[in-house]
Order: C-alpha cells, then structure tokens, then sequence
C-alpha cells in the first residue's frame, strides 16, 4: 500500500460516507496494527502502526519507541492480512457514533423526513443521507394513511444504540408533537413572549392547546392563529384532520374549564362548582350546549378534563334536578345556581368528526 493509495482512500470514504479523516486515519491505523501484531507474533501494545496525515506515510512504532518506516513490499504483505471487514467496522463504528451525537441532542425536536419503505404497521423514515429513523405503530396517528415518498414531519422520542447502529425513534402521535409544531411556527413562543401551557390531544381527531401570554400587548391566540390563519393552517396542514382547538389559559379553575369545555358556549362561571377533595369539577349547560360540551363519544369533555387534570362532569339543570328528586344529587347549593330553560333559537349542531378549519378560542 503505497502512502498516496493511503491518501485517495481516506478522501474517497470521506467524501462518500461522512467520515471526519481523522477518524478514518485512526481506524486505518489500528486495523494495520492488528495485521502487524498478529504477523509477527506480537502481544497486544507491542507494536503502533501511525499514518502522516500530509504524507500517508505509515511507520511501525515500536514498544521502546523506536520508529521503522517499512518497505513498500512489507506494506503489500501487512495491507493484505488487514481485512477489509475490521476496517470497515471501524467505519460503521465511527458511523454510528458521529449519528448518536447528532441526534441524541435531538430528542424532543422536529425533523423532517422521507417515508422510505413500509414494513407492516412500522414506516421508515430517511432523515438524510444514510441516516433512518423508525416510525412504530403505537407513534403513529391510526387514520393517517402513509405512503413511500411522502414528506413529513415527527418528533424525535427516543435515540439509543443498539449494535454497530443506531436506533432513532419518532413520533407523530405524542403530544409533545404538537406542541412542538407550534413552536416552529409561532416566534412568539420561541421568543418566550407566548407559553404553551398545555396540551390535550386525541390524535387524528381533536386536540386542545391552552396559551398564556407573557405580554399584554400579545394576544397568545391570535398570533397562534397568524396574518390570515396562515401559521394554524402550517400546523393543520402536518395533523391533516385533526381539529385544533387554541384556547386561553387561566390560573382561575372556573375560567380555565369554560374556556377548555368549548366550543360549548354560554357556560356561566357560577355554574361550574370545583371539589378540590376529589380533583373533580361538576358543570352545568345548557339543554342545547350538551353535545358540544361533551363531544362525540365524550370526546371534548375528556380532553377538557385532561388539560385541566381535573374530571368534569357535564349535566343539564334538569337532569339535575332529576336526580335531586330521585334522591341521588347530594351537590348542596347547585340547584339553586342552575340556569334558567335556554330560550328558543341559538341551537348548534353536535359536533361530528368530519374535517373543518381550525377554531381558536379566547
């Protein structure tokens, strides 16, 4: 092996594979040295192959720290007994570890990627270059339907080695995904001018997101939404039909469950009557405020208790009262606070699942 063969070699791998030169000069180094060793049956330490990183000149550095530079027929015989296979370990390994360090640093941020290949109910994604990550079935949206070729963006959960490789876990479906898609999207929450203070996600279907800002000249919602809802729509367009719900964040109990209960209207603040005991909250509606209140299948309500981190329970005056006569109310104080029958009109449909623009909330 002649030094300027040495010298092409590193600069080919290192154009092709990434690899910083040094570290490849330093794999080159330890696979010549174990040929040499084991050629002339030397215990391990007996004996250093170094390589001129200017030159590619190899020398042999003895354990007394003598230094023979070989002949370029010696070379040939010790290049042929170092195998390809310890070298390109060596490679994989550097690989590996310079794809570790980049992305464990990563966990909790968003990437992009290319679906590259379906394996079952598993995608792979291309990060770029060599570098793929695996996108398992319980990180995915279950009616999101993905296709090879299909750009999009995850979270990176997890980032581990396994082997010779690394493995990089992503999510589409954490909450921690949403939150941090508005945080590319919103500067002002980058900036620290807008807190996400919570996120309540069914993902696929609806997901609340409560804002505080740290400035009142900011309005926390309406920067969420952007310049004609463009930066909501950045965000609907990556969660598909996903409903999204901005709603504003309240340090008062009452105000911070009427405003996560929406797109339920007209709750009255002395309606809602908080149990600290039993982290619960009880909440009068109207007849024709139920089913938005609750949502499909229970749906709002129970993103409504998640991002508060109380239970809610939803009831009308009169199925209150029902139960008071039936002996089962026991809510000392409700009864006389219930609402009077809603007046006619005003009636919303319940909501269905079917995909809509984005609703923002104050």
């Amino acid at each position: 092996m002649k030094k300027e063969e040495v010298l092409r070699m590193i600069d080919a791998i290192h154009r092709e594979r990434g690899v910083d030169r040094d570290i490849l000069f330093l794999a080159l180094e330890e696979a010549l040295s174990t040929a040499t060793r084991k050629r002339m049956g030397m215990a391990e330490g007996g004996l250093e192959v170094k390589i001129d990183r200017r030159s590619g000149e190899i020398s042999l550095v003895a354990q007394d720290g003598t230094v023979t530079v070989p002949s370029a027929e010696e070379l040939g015989r010790i290049a042929a007994q170092t195998t390809k296979q310890v070298f390109m370990q060596k490679i994989r390994e550097a690989e590996r570890d310079k794809v570790y360090e980049q992305y464990a640093g990563m966990v909790g941020s968003i990437v992009s990627g290319m679906v590259h290949k379906l394996e079952g109910p598993n995608a792979i994604l291309q990060l770029g270059g060599r570098t793929e990550a695996l996108l398992p079935r319980s990180e995915r949206v279950v009616s999101e339907r993905l296709h090879v070729g299909d750009r999009l963006r995850v979270l990176v959960k997890e980032v581990r080695k396994e082997g010779s490789r690394v493995v990089i876990i992503v999510s589409r479906k954490d909450d921690d995904f949403v939150k941090k898609l508005f945080e590319v999207e919103v500067p002002e929450i980058r900036d620290g001018l807008i807190r996400v203070m919570g996120v309540a996600r069914d993902p696929g279907y609806r997901c609340k997101v409560a804002v505080y800002s740290t400035d009142p000249r900011v309005d926390g919602i309406g920067a969420c939404l952007g310049q004609r809802g463009t930066r909501i729509r950045n965000i609907n367009d990556e969660l598909g039909a996903e409903k999204i719900d901005i709603i504003a964040w309240s340090d008062s109990l009452e105000e911070l469950v009427q405003n996560a209960l929406k797109p339920a209207k007209n709750i009255q603040m002395d309606h809602i009557f908080p149990d600290e005991e039993n982290q619960s909250v009880f909440v009068l509606v109207d007849e024709e405020q139920k089913p938005l209140a609750i949502g499909v299948g229970g749906r709002n309500v129970r993103l409504a208790s998640k991002l508060v981190g109380w239970d809610i329970e939803i009831k009308t005056p009169a199925e209150y009262e029902a139960e008071l006569l039936a002996g089962q109310g026991g809510r000392s104080g409700a009864v006389d606070a219930a609402p009077a029958a809603p007046a006619a009109g005003g009636v919303e449909t319940p909501e269905t699942e079917s995909p809509r623009e984005p609703e923002a909330h104050a």
